[in-house]
């Protein structure tokens, strides 16, 4: 007779084999009763809507959305196509976010179908899907991303609402960027003609900088008999983008920085300059440590004390000696921050003597990375191929509604990430957006947030203020607001709360 792990292991391999297949929305008929039961009851699966699951993690605390955030465009994607094959797609406006690269999982999914119901479908964690009734696009202005159906950008530009660009100015701005010439958009302006559309998208492109594409659009429709009035269509300053082609992903992050960086400047104290007294600088940097490692190791769920930190600040740390040293990961992260924070300090005097602090994290923050991860290697936790650097593969962040860019998209980030910190003036701005954006990007499979941090404290140095922590007691203020910026774009309460922190030191 099977015994209970005996049958919990052949229910994993049924499902196993549908994920080998590519499925993530999981279908009652996908599995008999019994082993979908089992799975329920063991945390491998996870209910979505009657008769569809997607799999999940049992250590995962219940009710926490991470295993369905992670899901979320898969199922749209296997729910849609099953439920009304071809006949789908996204709405223009939600079209225009997919093309500027925002995957943030919306709180309610606008879908068009030719025979829809005008219903809503609750989904999970306040999630829903609204599918209305309305015009498909023509199949050559309809574009399939990552398995979603989505209007090509140039009719999402024409099928918006004016609302749209005040409502989610990154966004449209990132889209309208993404054009290369007039002739793009002018097709389907003409064939439809599109005349209060093109003044419209005209100021737009002029708020861009592209004023060339704004003349050739009222020139064309011009001379097609159509009266065309430009107007802006933005409440957002305009933003200043360079003239070359870039990826969507790195115009967002440029046009988020422009955006961000007045907020930031309002709400963060001045800076008082690089401090006189450098070795006095670093003592206090070098005596903050027990306390920072313990918040930042903390933050990030690792169960450690005060105690185990200071043993490994010592050197009375021995995996081989001390069974739960040997046992613990909890003790592998302590010993790799120890180690990190010894390179940050070094990068600190850098920047104390005037060196250029976005430079100076672009020379270091990989050695950063490989010494808070090499006692993990060292040990076998962890495969030496770990520490050869920015991921290679998507990440999801616990309880987030934001995506972090695909990995190929971390290798052009990263750079442009570096040439704000490096041209940058106000060391405030350095200080909140380096530690937003690095994060934002996500570059590494782990270890993101204590990077921030240490990237947060570079520039802090480089304006003079104290090394700050960011307490254990503050996590879930801190965390949302991190999600504000992230699925918002509201630096506000970020910036507030690192005011905060620092003014306390």
């Amino acid at each position: 007779m099977a015994t209970p792990s005996e049958k919990l292991a052949a229910s994993l391999e049924i499902l196993h084999a549908l994920q080998a297949n590519g499925n993530v929305a999981i279908r009652s008929a996908d599995l008999s009763r019994t082993h979908r039961e089992r799975l329920l009851q063991n945390g491998f699966l996870q209910d979505v809507i009657k008769g569809w699951y997607v799999p999940s993690r049992p250590d995962e605390v219940a009710g926490q959305s991470t295993a369905w955030y992670t899901a979320f465009w898969s199922f749209v994607v296997a729910y849609l196509n099953h439920l009304k094959g071809d006949d789908w797609c996204l709405s223009p406006e939600e079209s225009l976010a997919l093309h500027a690269e925002n995957w943030t999982v919306p709180r309610q999914l606008l879908v068009r179908a030719v025979k829809a119901r005008n219903n809503v479908t609750t989904l999970p964690h306040q999630t829903s899907l609204l599918d209305v009734r309305a015009q498909l696009p023509d199949k050559k202005d309809l574009v399939i991303k990552e398995g979603v159906h989505i209007f090509s950008l140039p009719t999402a530009l024409i099928g918006c609402g004016p609302r749209y660009f005040v409502q989610n100015p990154t966004d449209a701005h990132a889209a309208l960027a993404i054009i290369r010439d007039a002739s793009e958009i002018l097709e389907p302006l003409l064939e439809g003609g599109h005349s209060k559309i093109a003044g419209r998208l005209a100021g737009g492109f002029r708020n861009i900088g592209r004023d060339r594409i704004a003349d050739d659009i009222i020139r064309t429709m011009h001379s097609a008999g159509y009266t065309v009035r430009e107007q802006n269509p933005f409440e957002a300053p305009p933003v200043s983008l360079p003239a070359r082609a870039e990826s969507p992903y790195v115009i967002r992050l440029r046009i988020m920085w422009q955006n961000m960086r007045g907020d930031v400047m309002a709400h963060f104290p001045d800076a008082s300059g690089l401090p006189r007294e450098i070795d006095g600088y670093l003592k206090q940097v070098a005596d903050t440590y027990v306390t920072d490692a313990y918040n930042s190791l903390s933050i990030e769920g690792y169960q450690v004390s005060p105690e185990l930190i200071d043993r490994v600040r010592t050197g009375n740390w021995n995996p081989d000696q001390i069974e739960a040293d040997q046992e613990q990961s909890n003790a592998l992260a302590a010993r790799g921050y120890w180690q990190a924070y010894q390179m940050v300090l070094e990068s600190i005097k850098k920047v104390l003597n005037a060196e250029n602090a976005g430079k100076v994290f672009d020379d270091d923050h990989r050695d950063w990375y490989r010494e808070m991860f090499a006692p993990s290697v060292t040990a076998g936790l962890l495969k030496p191929a770990d520490l050869a650097g920015y991921r290679n593969d998507q990440v999801y962040i616990r309880g987030s509604f934001y995506v972090p860019p695909n990995r190929d998209a971390v290798r052009d980030t990263v750079p442009v990430l570096i040439e704000l910190l490096k041209e940058e003036p106000e060391p405030a701005v350095r200080v909140v957006l380096g530690h937003f954006f690095f994060v934002y990007i996500h570059p590494y499979m782990d270890g993101n947030g204590r990077l921030g941090r240490f990237l947060m404290n570079l520039m802090l140095a480089s304006g003079g203020y104290p090394w700050t922590v960011v307490p254990l007691s503050v996590r879930d203020r801190y965390m949302a607001a991190l999600e504000d910026a992230s699925v918002r774009q509201d630096i506000v309460p970020f910036t507030e709360l690192l005011a905060e922190l620092v003014t306390k030191n």
